[in-house]
């Protein structure tokens, strides 16, 4: 919703409001020149240039929330998702930091093969009978209103590309004189998992960016904090730019997160430059072992075991203000998890070892008491994801993994993982891990058992298995 923040822009006429939005973003720029320390640096020998990165993005940490896409799968509705913002309002889980109650896929209307449904303007239509409208407000919009009045910020979902219904219709690009089928690439075939039908846009024909700016401005109108962009591929480059600048225009920050049909470190540079947040992994959730139609078990331990190998290669891409996101937080459900407590330890651990995005995917009205108290709510691994940076691996073998990274402080924190069937001891030299030498030798605390030790070189521990042993090296 526009404020009064924004000048009544509602009461303006056409020029009066491009004049405002004109000067609103030059005083933006303005302000962004004076407090921004422009330092470059360098992603496998290229420069990243911060100019933009820093300018209008809103992930300055990694967020912490929930997404429906796990646990509520294809049959969200207002009443589902407000019971999800009510619990994690009263769950203790908010005042640390859980803010974000994003809704998936499946919110909008559509036809099998020939895409969503479209307004006038060639945008997505809310499905009303799974989000009834109040008034004259969408429906989407009311949830969103509900999820704001409980102090947290609200998330949807999208996926590349414009609807077959819209070139069909010939629909109006707002405020142009444009048609859908004027920008459409029809044979560009774009990802979408609900209707499919989505087809790409020639974002050098006039009226594209108009179309993903007017798409922008709709989701600012319902209160949308956040924007999930699904089924993304190396040549959707120009999508995630587009996106970038459309939801600058809107005058609300947005939070984007970009997630994969199957990208690689290909388009990484687009990703930091343009995004908050990406997922280049498969879905966490384990489609294979669900029972009876539900979703449990949420995910199994190979899903998280084979991340291992994505967190390292996409470790030099993280931060600043942009992070790797590894999919969704299967912790909360006790058993219905799908993972031991030693495992639900160590998907926690890795996660915030790279600094990801920590959105749950668990039923948060059901909230195991061991999950929440001992993993959800353990501060000292929370501020660890906080600090923004990604961790490195030292060690990568059949049966172990060390990842580990230095705070600003000095600190290391450094992750043992034993991802085999049996307990095994785990060590590496502290010199390894780029810690100055000190002749008094070094203090070391578990950050999940919350005990101390000493080590005057060798930093190691008999760790179970599937399990992690987290410690802050000092």
């Amino acid at each position: 919703m526009k404020t009064q923040s924004y000048f009544h822009l509602h009461k303006l006429n056409h020029d009066e409001r491009v004049l405002m939005k004109a000067l609103r973003y030059t005083l933006i720029t303005v302000a962004i020149m004076i407090l921004s320390v422009n330092v470059p640096t360098f992603v496998n020998g290229q420069a990243r240039d911060h100019t933009i990165t820093n300018s209008f993005k809103t992930g300055n940490k990694p967020i912490l929330g929930w997404s429906s896409w796990s646990f509520i799968r294809k049959d969200p509705t207002a009443k589902k998702m407000k019971e999800q913002a009510w619990a994690l309002h009263h769950s203790g889980l908010q005042e640390l930091g859980y803010e974000y109650i994003n809704l998936d896929d499946f919110w909008y209307l559509g036809k099998d093969s020939l895409g969503p449904e479209v307004d006038q303007y060639g945008r997505w239509v809310t499905d009303a009978s799974k989000f009834p409208p109040h008034g004259e407000d969408n429906g989407i919009k009311v949830v969103a209103d509900y999820v704001h009045s409980l102090g947290l910020k609200f998330g949807i979902y999208l996926t590349p590309g414009i609807s077959k219904q819209a070139i069909k219709k010939h629909t109006i690009i707002k405020g142009t004189q444009y048609t859908a089928d004027e920008i459409a690439e029809p044979s560009v075939k774009e990802n979408n998992y609900n209707f499919g039908g989505m087809v790409g846009i020639n974002f050098s024909k006039p009226g594209a960016q108009a179309y993903i700016n007017s798409i922008a401005d709709m989701f600012a109108s319902w209160g949308v904090d956040f924007i999930k962009f699904d089924g993304t591929n190396d040549n959707n480059a120009a999508d995630i730019k587009a996106w970038y600048y459309a939801i600058r225009q809107s005058g609300r920050p947005m939070h984007l997160d970009v997630t994969q049909g199957s990208f690689t470190t290909a388009i990484a540079l687009t990703l930091m430059k343009y995004a908050d947040q990406w997922e280049f992994a498969p879905d966490i959730e384990c489609y294979d072992c669900e029972k009876n139609g539900s979703s449990y078990p949420l995910t199994s331990w190979k899903n998280i075991e084979n991340r291992f190998n994505y967190v390292a290669e996409w470790q030099p891409y993280a931060g600043p203000c942009g992070y790797n996101d590894y999919d969704a937080i299967e912790i909360g459900n006790g058993d219905n998890n799908g993972l031991t407590q030693t495992e639900r330890q160590t998907q926690l651990s890795l996660w915030a070892l790279g600094s990801s995005p920590i959105i749950l995917g668990t039923d948060l009205t059901h909230l195991d008491r061991w999950d929440l108290q001992e993993c959800l709510k353990n501060k000292e691994v929370l501020a660890i994801d906080q600090d923004g940076i990604a961790a490195k691996r030292y060690i990568n073998t059949q049966t172990q993994q060390i990842f580990a990274k230095m705070e600003p402080g000095g600190d290391i924190i450094a992750g043992l993982f034993n991802i085999g069937d049996k307990a095994e001891e785990i060590s590496i030299q502290a010199s390894k891990l780029g810690i100055p030498e000190n002749k008094n030798g070094y203090s070391l605390y578990n950050l999940w058992t919350g005990k101390k030790g000493e080590t005057m070189d060798t930093i190691g521990a008999m760790v179970p298995a599937h399990g992690v042993t987290l410690l802050r090296v000092r």
